[in-house]
């Protein structure tokens, strides 16, 4: 094991220990009352505040939203969009005692933050985790948080859906989340998504803005996974190519008359990007066939380290298996002509697609 490792590793491990009930329940047997009672001390008011000097008016905005304690220590889960790039973030406990919050570590590919605030002489109530690989489709579930800053609002509704992706959502909701209809409106985003065992399963994070009902929730168990990584350094590290586009298949060039090859293709190049120093060429002839809208006239990544691509994930799937700082070959169609790249992987920073909310 790396050295470097081995802290986030035992600093959660103390967060598990420190944890009463961490492990799933068996009493699933009370009342929603009984639950809300049990869950609701665990669950805090998020304000956040930023200040632009740039702007001749409004120049204050704040945000606000949910969280919930998962650690004795002080540690607060809830989503990045809440609280990154601002000033003070303050913390309001079950009790109505507010309190300063420091910014532990940050995620908007996921839209998770960590957050810590000073234990009390009275201690913290700390939420159960879940396995949120165990949910099910029908299952009740309950959702409370600050909706609107309605302090400790309960709602309830069952899962209406499992490994839900959200395809005209920003790269930071690109995963699959969970979608119920308990009612979750502005003020619940970070807010615990809780079964009838009561373990938080999900971290309210979008809803559909026309639709009634239709809510998303980040599964507790990628949460877990990044939470070392958060402690120890901050954020989550990715390696970067640095394009955004489709996965297409050489029927589409007939329709259109085209050259085309099954595989990636590159509609945007970010700047900066790994993609971009290495000369990849991104669309630049909009074109929009059965209602979907295409950027033509990029390359198209047929292979990379001569791993060609079956389906719409598999280009994602195979950056997130190296490591920031591997080569990677990459095979490109363009034009009619094929040709073949090396390049470096970054580690990703943040962008300002990662804020599209």
């Amino acid at each position: 094991m790396r050295k470097h490792l081995i802290l986030p590793i035992v600093m959660w491990m103390v967060i598990m220990v420190n944890t009463p009930g961490i492990m799933a329940r068996s009493d699933c047997t009370k009342t929603v009352p009984q639950l809300f009672k049990q869950i609701s001390p665990s669950v805090v008011f998020i304000s956040a505040v930023s200040f632009d000097p740039f702007k001749p008016k409004d120049r204050v905005t704040t945000s606000i939203g949910s969280g919930f304690i998962i650690g004795k220590d002080g540690l607060i889960l809830t989503n990045s969009h809440l609280v990154f790039g601002h000033q003070t973030i303050s913390v309001t406990l079950d009790d109505g005692t507010m309190v300063q919050a420091e910014l532990v570590g940050i995620d908007p590919i996921l839209d998770l933050a960590l957050l810590r605030i000073p234990v009390s002489t009275k201690g913290l109530s700390v939420a159960t985790l879940g396995d949120s690989e165990k949910v099910e489709i029908g299952e009740e579930v309950m959702a409370i948080g600050n909706p609107f800053g309605l302090e400790q609002t309960l709602t309830v509704g069952v899962v209406s859906g499992i490994n839900r992706t959200l395809p005209t959502a920003p790269m930071s909701l690109r995963l699959p989340l969970i979608q119920t209809d308990a009612a979750i409106n502005p003020g619940n985003s970070g807010g615990p998504l809780v079964n009838r065992c009561g373990e938080v399963i999900g971290i309210n994070t979008a809803m559909l803005g026309p639709a009634e009902n239709i809510g998303f929730a980040v599964p507790i168990n990628v949460a877990k996974q990044i939470i070392p990584q958060l402690l120890e350094k901050g954020r989550v590290i990715r390696p970067w190519l640095g394009v955004s586009g489709k996965f297409v298949q050489k029927e589409l060039g007939e329709i259109i008359n085209l050259p085309f090859m099954n595989g990636f293709m590159v509609e945007m190049v970010e700047p900066e990007s790994p993609a971009e120093r290495a000369g990849l060429n991104e669309g630049d002839l909009p074109v929009t066939i059965g209602g979907t809208e295409f950027m033509f006239g990029g390359d198209i990544i047929i292979a990379v380290n001569g791993g060609s691509f079956t389906g719409p994930g598999d280009l994602a799937k195979l950056v997130d298996s190296l490591k920031v700082g591997d080569h990677v070959r990459l095979t490109l169609f363009h034009r009619g002509e094929t040709r073949e790249i090396e390049l470096r992987l970054t580690e990703r920073p943040i962008l300002p697609s990662d804020f599209q909310y």
